[in-house]
């Protein structure tokens, strides 16, 4: 019997692991609802920022609003995680997803840029709390079985990768038929359903995952509840293993970004329909959040640093065969695989990055993590469009292959450190 395998029947056998499962799943349809809700309004972003700004040169605007506001709102949502708890501050942020779908909606019918980015901000501001459900589930597991979980709210992205897109056109045809531009249609939908996930978590989010996570790693980690010795940020994230989960997320991030932001734009130029944009958006985010069960079986069994090194390596790849060319299958099979990589680099660095903290560090250091990943992505959102207006979709490609080289070289350095707190 693997070690792996001796926790995971001491887990099955213990009190917590139902409700540990029942937050998982909870977890998982609202991440799904959510997801759903901003790959909707992705797929036609940089289209809408291009149109309202007047130059290709935008397209990449849109996207970099989003991160900036998830970025600033990253820290912020990790202080609510601590004071009104995980259930009380995702409820919250999801709700404030409805509000920024709607500006951003109402910017599009009135032709105004400031009120579309505007609304965007505050769906990145809605997006920080989303993305921090992750390591809500990461935190009522052991740490052997904690990438695992992490990668089955990841995989409620894999519904959203399929529900948003397939939205677009229809909730498009019903814009138009009420005599608005059917690249409202999106917002709409957005709205339902950041709403609908907000409901989700309010109601059925219990116990509250924080107080469960306490007590599993009492059990499970020998830490004690009443541990509440917090090191100071520098010290936590100078760890080598730190570094590596961070960077692993933040240029896994970037890069993926980098790429998707400006797909539906070149492809338009190449005329294509946005029936066929949609189809390799959907594509893309299928391979982001549909392999995630396969990354957490691969962190928790292989580790997590060959998981983040098979993930740049992917990402590298994805990105030259990107530039090859426009047609939709070739695009297809790229962007599937870049979000491949991504999911690797993402899922192997918040378990890496979830096995360095004490209970009482995580909301605050996974918040800064989330502000550094999100800062990173704006920066390569934003630099998109001004590189694709200057040179081209191919050169942008080629850079985001060589960023992925970074943690690759990174991962490839490293030690394979095992699941456990690191300087303590």
């Amino acid at each position: 019997m693997t070690a792996t395998q001796a926790v995971d029947q001491a887990w099955q056998a213990s009190p917590y692991a139902s409700p540990a499962k029942r937050i998982r799943w909870v977890l998982f349809t609202a991440m799904s609802l959510a997801s759903a809700s901003a790959i909707a309004m992705a797929t036609v972003n940089s289209i809408v920022g291009a149109d309202l700004g007047g130059s290709p040169a935008w397209a990449g605007v849109p996207s970099a609003t989003i991160l900036v506001g998830s970025a600033l709102a990253s820290p912020l949502w990790g202080v609510l995680s601590d004071r009104l708890g995980r259930r009380g501050s995702l409820a919250a942020g999801m709700a404030l997803g409805v509000l920024g779908a709607a500006l951003a909606g109402a910017g599009v019918v009135r032709e105004s840029l400031a009120w579309f980015l505007i609304g965007l901000g505050l769906t990145g501001f809605a997006s920080a709390a989303v993305q921090l459900s992750r390591f809500a589930a990461g935190e009522v597991h052991p740490p052997a079985l904690r990438a695992q979980a992490i990668s089955t709210v990841v995989l409620g992205g894999a519904v959203g990768s399929i529900a948003g897109p397939v939205l677009v056109a229809p909730s498009g045809a019903v814009a138009a038929s009420r005599g608005m531009n059917e690249l409202v249609g999106p917002f709409g939908a957005s709205m339902l359903l950041s709403g609908a996930a907000s409901l989700v978590v309010a109601w059925r989010l219990r116990p509250e995952p924080r107080r469960l996570g306490a007590e599993v790693a009492a059990a499970f980690a020998g830490e004690t509840i009443g541990d509440r010795v917090v090191r100071p940020l520098a010290e936590i994230l100078g760890g080598r293993a730190a570094r590596l989960a961070v960077a692993a997320m933040a240029l896994g991030q970037m890069v993926m970004v980098m790429v998707m932001v400006i797909t539906s734009l070149h492809m338009r130029r190449h005329d294509h329909a946005l029936s066929s944009i949609s189809f390799v958006i959907a594509s893309h985010t299928l391979g982001m959040f549909a392999t995630s069960l396969i990354s957490g079986r691969l962190a928790d069994r292989w580790g997590r640093v060959p998981a983040i090194a098979l993930g740049a390596a992917i990402l590298a790849l994805a990105s030259l065969a990107a530039s090859l060319s426009p047609d939709v299958l070739p695009m297809s099979l790229a962007l599937f695989s870049l979000g491949l990589g991504w999911n690797l680099c993402y899922v192997g660095g918040s378990a890496l990055l979830a096995d360095q903290l004490r209970p009482a560090e995580r909301a605050r250091t996974q918040g800064v993590n989330d502000l550094l990943v999100g800062a990173a992505s704006a920066v390569g959102s934003l630099g998109s469009g001004v590189v694709f207006a200057a040179v081209g979709f191919s050169t942008m490609a080629f850079f985001g292959a060589a960023v992925s080289l970074i943690p690759l070289t990174m991962a490839l350095a490293a030690r394979r450190p095992a699941p456990a707190l690191e300087g303590v």
